[in-house]
Protein backbone atom coordinates (compact mmCIF):
# COMPACT_ATOMS: atom_id res chain seq x y z
CA UNK A 1 0.00 0.00 0.00
CA UNK A 2 1.37 3.40 -1.02
CA UNK A 3 0.99 5.52 2.14
CA UNK A 4 2.38 8.87 1.02
CA UNK A 5 -0.83 9.69 -0.88
CA UNK A 6 -2.99 9.59 2.27
CA UNK A 7 -3.49 12.01 5.13
CA UNK A 8 -2.97 10.83 8.69
CA UNK A 9 -6.73 10.63 9.19
CA UNK A 10 -7.15 8.57 6.02
CA UNK A 11 -4.42 6.19 7.17
CA UNK A 12 -6.20 5.74 10.51
CA UNK A 13 -9.44 4.94 8.68
CA UNK A 14 -7.68 2.41 6.44
CA UNK A 15 -6.06 0.81 9.48
CA UNK A 16 -9.43 0.51 11.22
CA UNK A 17 -11.11 -0.93 8.13
CA UNK A 18 -8.39 -3.51 7.63
CA UNK A 19 -7.87 -4.56 11.25
CA UNK A 20 -11.16 -4.07 13.09
CA UNK A 21 -14.47 -5.84 12.56
CA UNK A 22 -17.09 -3.79 10.77
CA UNK A 23 -20.28 -3.07 12.70
CA UNK A 24 -23.56 -2.37 10.94
CA UNK A 25 -25.26 0.95 11.65
CA UNK A 26 -28.77 0.55 13.06
CA UNK A 27 -31.40 2.25 10.85
CA UNK A 28 -28.91 2.78 8.03
CA UNK A 29 -31.42 4.30 5.61
CA UNK A 30 -32.52 6.87 8.21
CA UNK A 31 -28.90 7.66 9.10
CA UNK A 32 -27.99 8.14 5.44
CA UNK A 33 -30.91 10.51 4.89
CA UNK A 34 -29.91 12.58 7.93
CA UNK A 35 -26.31 12.77 6.72
CA UNK A 36 -27.36 13.73 3.19
CA UNK A 37 -29.64 16.47 4.54
CA UNK A 38 -26.88 17.75 6.80
CA UNK A 39 -24.34 17.90 3.98
CA UNK A 40 -26.83 19.53 1.62
CA UNK A 41 -27.63 22.19 4.21
CA UNK A 42 -23.96 22.85 4.94
CA UNK A 43 -22.92 23.06 1.29
CA UNK A 44 -25.81 25.21 0.14
CA UNK A 45 -25.77 27.70 3.00
CA UNK A 46 -25.00 31.16 1.68
CA UNK A 47 -24.26 34.38 3.50
CA UNK A 48 -24.88 37.85 2.11
CA UNK A 49 -22.03 40.33 2.38
CA UNK A 50 -21.36 43.90 1.35
CA UNK A 51 -18.27 44.46 -0.71
CA UNK A 52 -16.76 47.71 -1.86
CA UNK A 53 -14.95 47.55 -5.20
CA UNK A 54 -13.34 50.10 -7.41
CA UNK A 55 -15.87 51.20 -10.00
CA UNK A 56 -13.54 50.24 -12.84
CA UNK A 57 -13.01 46.74 -11.38
CA UNK A 58 -16.74 46.22 -11.02
CA UNK A 59 -17.33 47.29 -14.60
CA UNK A 60 -14.69 44.82 -15.81
CA UNK A 61 -16.26 42.05 -13.74
CA UNK A 62 -19.68 42.84 -15.20
CA UNK A 63 -18.20 42.75 -18.70
CA UNK A 64 -16.63 39.33 -18.04
CA UNK A 65 -19.90 38.06 -16.56
CA UNK A 66 -21.77 39.11 -19.70
CA UNK A 67 -19.20 37.23 -21.82
CA UNK A 68 -19.72 34.14 -19.61
CA UNK A 69 -23.50 34.54 -19.66
CA UNK A 70 -23.85 34.62 -15.88
CA UNK A 71 -24.79 37.28 -13.31
CA UNK A 72 -21.82 39.28 -12.08
CA UNK A 73 -22.53 38.31 -8.46
CA UNK A 74 -22.24 34.65 -9.46
CA UNK A 75 -18.92 35.35 -11.16
CA UNK A 76 -17.57 37.11 -8.06
CA UNK A 77 -18.75 34.23 -5.86
CA UNK A 78 -17.14 31.69 -8.20
CA UNK A 79 -13.83 33.56 -8.25
CA UNK A 80 -13.74 33.79 -4.45
CA UNK A 81 -14.69 30.12 -4.07
CA UNK A 82 -11.95 29.00 -6.48
CA UNK A 83 -9.42 31.19 -4.67
CA UNK A 84 -10.15 29.83 -1.18
CA UNK A 85 -10.12 26.26 -2.55
CA UNK A 86 -6.62 26.89 -3.93
CA UNK A 87 -7.80 26.49 -7.53
CA UNK A 88 -7.13 30.10 -8.45
CA UNK A 89 -3.67 31.58 -8.06
CA UNK A 90 -3.03 35.29 -7.76
CA UNK A 91 -1.54 37.00 -10.79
Amino acid sequence: MKTNDYTEEELELLEAMENQPLVSVPNLAQEMEQLKASVKTKLSKRKSINLRLLENDLQRIKTEAIKEGIPYQTLISSILHKYVQGDLAGR
